[in-house]
């Protein structure tokens, strides 16, 4: 409880200096000409009115993070308004930024309408997301029966429901020796007809598993085992999870988007997400366990560099330079 008041004590504290900008502002009065705040996450940026005073009174530069526009241009995979809320977002962006940060090339190509729109050409920056880059365990065997990993919330952007489709016809066909899904991910909304299928289907119920409360170690140490990760999403800004497993030296499905290809750098297969005999034919060749599919993919692996947090700052802290330096 303490700890729950200490922390909404600093938010009320950070929204007055927001909203008023005097305090803050006298905080860095003295290197004015030097200060560039960051603003890392979204909050806030439905509010422009905020952010236009702030730097107004303050007179600092502003660097913004931008994650991704998939509410504004996949409104279907959001909640109800949050289109709109995510327009205005980007629009503060665009008026008050002096500097963008992307995650991908793709988020920045998103972006820019809004820029161009608002008339201003600030630097955009692309700086990938980092991963943590421990020493790859040996491969091990493969799991009997073996089994394939799709990490993320539960939500229909994810496309679950392919997955699920597909695996009720495997246990169909092939009954115990099919292989075995491992979700996980906490549910998240819109999502009855995936709960419906997981809670109750007869045909998957001993096939798919549910893990949604996992430490980051118990999740590499899961996907280490699988025969691939599989991520059959209809948008993404950057895909963590395949930067994640193939840091692990895991194979990876999934779908052919632009932000995908970016941080697989030719590595993955990429499928159309619609295209349910293509994930079938690959599931099942990847379940075996001389897959040559699967062979080829851990050969380009290889020569695959997982994006690190040390490149992702090196990125940012040029940029910043940069803008000081311009004055």
């Amino acid at each position: 409880a303490m700890a729950r008041a200490a922390a909404l004590g600093r938010r009320l504290r950070l929204e007055r200096l927001l909203r008023g900008g005097f305090g803050l502002g006298a905080a860095v009065a003295p290197q004015r000409a030097n200060a560039v705040y960051l603003l890392m996450s979204h909050h806030h940026l439905d509010r422009p009115e905020i952010v236009g005073r702030f730097k107004r009174r303050t007179g600092v530069r502003i660097g913004c993070m931008v994650h991704d526009l998939i509410p504004y241009e996949f409104p279907e995979y959001a909640r109800p308004g949050h289109d709109a809320r995510h327009a205005v977002r980007m629009a503060t962006v665009a008026r008050f930024a002096d500097l963008v940060i992307v995650n991908s090339a793709a988020t920045g190509d998103a972006f820019r309408p809004f820029l161009q729109r608002a008339g201003r050409a600030p630097p955009v920056l692309v700086a990938p997301l980092g991963v943590e880059t421990a020493a790859r365990a040996p491969v091990p065997p493969p799991a009997s029966p073996p089994y394939f990993v799709c990490l993320g919330t539960i939500e229909p952007r994810k496309n679950h429901l392919l997955l699920l489709n597909l695996w009720r016809q495997l246990v169909a066909e092939h009954g115990a020796a099919a292989p075995r899904l491992v979700l996980v991910g906490q549910r998240g909304w819109e999502n009855e007809n995936v709960v419906d299928m997981l809670e109750r289907s007869p045909g998957i119920r001993d096939h798919v598993e549910e893990r949604n409360n996992l430490s980051d170690p118990a999740v590499a140490r899961l996907l280490s085992g699988a025969r691939a990760l599989l991520l059959p999403s209809f948008a993404e800004g950057y895909g963590l999870p395949v930067a994640e497993a193939l840091a692990l030296g895991v194979p990876v499905l999934c779908s052919d988007l632009p932000a995908l290809r970016e941080v697989a750098d030719g590595v993955a297969e990429f499928l159309d997400p619609l295209d349910g005999a293509a994930w079938r034919a690959a599931i099942l060749d990847y379940a075996q366990p001389q897959s040559s599919r699967r062979a080829a993919q851990s050969a380009r692996l290889l020569a695959w560099r997982a994006p690190t947090w040390a490149d992702h700052f090196a990125i940012v802290d040029a940029g910043i330079r940069e803008l000081v330096g311009r004055g």
